[in-house]
Formats: C-alpha cells, structure tokens, sequence
C-alpha cells in the first residue's frame, strides 16, 4: 500500500473519530466545546498522527488500536498552537488557513480551549482499548514529550532566545524539544502498540530525531519562501520576531542542504530498521514512513 492508498484508507475514519471526543458526553452544544471543535477541524497535514498510523501499520499491528493515542496527541499539538498564536505568545492572526482561534472566540475562551483539549488528550488515552501496561507506558511518554522536559521546555527556550543570536547547537537543542519531541512520540507509541523489537524501535527513534529536526528546518525555510495559501499561516513571523532561524544561520541554500542531509539520514535508519527484521520471523516494509520523508522534501 502506498502512502495516497493509506491516507483515504485510514485517515478520513480517524478523523471522524477524533472529532467525536470533542463534548461527547454533553447533552448540549456549548461554546468550549466549539472553541476546541474550530481549531482541531481547521485540517491541517496531521503529520503526527499519520506517522503513528503508518508506523504501526508497517510494522504489522492494529491500527485502529492507534486511533486513540493519534487523537490525543493530535489534541496536544492543537493546544499548543492555540497557545502559541495567542498576543501573549507570538501574537499571530492566521492558522490552518483560518482566523487563530482567539480572533474568533477572544482570548479567554481561546485559553480555555486550549487547556480543554490538553486535558482531555490524557483522558482519550486512559479509556481506550489498549492493555493497561501500554497505557501507562503511552501516558507517560506523551506526558515526557509535551511537558517541561519537552515540548514546553522548548517553547521557554524559544522566547527567551528571540532577540539574540543563537549559534546552531542552541538552535537546534530549542526545536528537539519545541518541534521534535512531538515528533518523536508518535514512532515511541507505534512501537508500544504494535510490540516492535527494540532494535527496530531503536533505529526509528533515531529516524525521528532526523524528521524533528527536518520538519522545523523545513517550517523556518518556508517562513521565508512560501506562500500563505500553501502554508496556512503568515510568512515572515520569525523576522518580525527577531527570531534565530537556520537560514539565518545557515543561508538559505545552507538550510536547504541540511534538510536534504537529515531526510537521507532518516532513510538510511528505515534501510537499517528493514534489514534488522530480515533476520527475525517477521520482517517489515517502511515504504510508508519513506513517503512520509519524502513529503518534507522542498523542491
């Protein structure tokens, strides 16, 4: 199966599903749960749950056991940019294509909003179906990535990084937690669920150290040449910010070169990961997660 073939396959039931966590058990419409409904739908590439899905898929377990945790870490990723875009954070007015949410619903509701789906991530996650051993595992891994020794570790290093000029391994330790860590949870949580081997786990957590650090480089390159109908949000916010940026440090023709450089990696820990399952009685195709890579290529 390719990865066009899997996305109408599986993606569209997901979907569906994730939407429905929103106000399930409220027996009337109420503006938080519409707050958080507005801001989840907006689309989106759901990179993240998507890398769960296929990761599981390619390693022969049951995706629809993966719906739960995609969901909530797709509620997570919401959140964050809820927050992020708030005037407190980096004042932004577009997202997904969209007004930011706290241009429709106003800045306090947009908190709450983004406090709710936070919350409720963790929930989706303790009533699904899966074993409680890998739930515990699932939580505390997805507790690890978003929270102070992750995800929000990121962001306080990024604030306090804007107006100075960082140098590369600053840059780069802001983004494997801010960008990468998130990107890393869902390879960890496939694996869980779908009972990898821990070779293989081992070869694609380093895959996903090179997709963290690729995704972010890619986001700060199109900051300068996209455009905002490609991209769903403005250009030009990491300038107006006084922002370090891998162009900036690199040069643009820099930053694309080491873009290039992190997919090849991330390639060659999917070969590795292959051939390390041709010597068990179950061997695995990742021709998915190398779609996947291909995605974040720019031209």
């Amino acid at each position: 199966m390719d990865l066009s073939s899997f996305k109408e396959k599986v993606m569209p039931s997901f979907e569906k599903e994730m939407l429905e966590y929103i106000g399930k058990d409220s027996t009337k419409k109420e503006k938080l749960h519409e707050a958080m409904s507005y801001s989840l739908a907006a689309g989106g590439k759901r990179i993240r749950p998507l890398l769960l899905l296929a990761t599981i898929q390619s390693l022969g377990g049951n995706i629809k056991d993966g719906f739960a945790t995609s969901a909530a870490l797709e509620f997570i990723h919401t959140y964050s940019l809820i927050h992020d875009d708030l005037p407190a954070m980096d004042n932004d007015d577009l997202r997904r294509g969209k007004p930011t949410n706290h241009i429709v619903y106003g800045e306090n509701i947009a908190i709450l909003a983004g406090d709710a789906l936070l919350t409720q991530a963790f929930e989706i996650i303790a009533e699904s179906n899966i074993p409680v051993e890998k739930k515990m595992k699932i939580i505390l891994a997805l507790a690890k990535s978003a929270g102070p020794e992750g995800m929000i570790l990121g962001q306080m290093a990024d604030i306090q990084g804007e107006k100075k000029k960082l140098n590369l391994k600053e840059l780069q330790l802001i983004h494997k937690n801010k960008t990468g860590e998130l990107l890393k949870f869902p390879i960890h949580a496939a694996c869980v669920i779908a009972d990898a081997m821990p070779e293989i786990e081992e070869q694609l957590m380093e895959f996903a150290e090179h997709i963290g650090l690729a995704y972010q480089i890619r986001d700060d390159i199109l900051d300068i040449i996209g455009n905002v109908e490609e991209i769903g949000k403005n250009t030009g916010m990491d300038e107006a910010h006084h922002k370090s940026t891998y162009p900036g440090l690199l040069t643009l023709e820099g930053a694309r070169n080491a873009l290039e450089q992190e997919l090849t990696l991330a390639k060659v820990n999917l070969r590795t990961a292959e051939d390390i399952s041709k010597k068990s009685a179950k061997p695995i195709q990742l021709n998915l997660l190398v779609e996947i890579i291909d995605l974040l290529a720019i031209d």
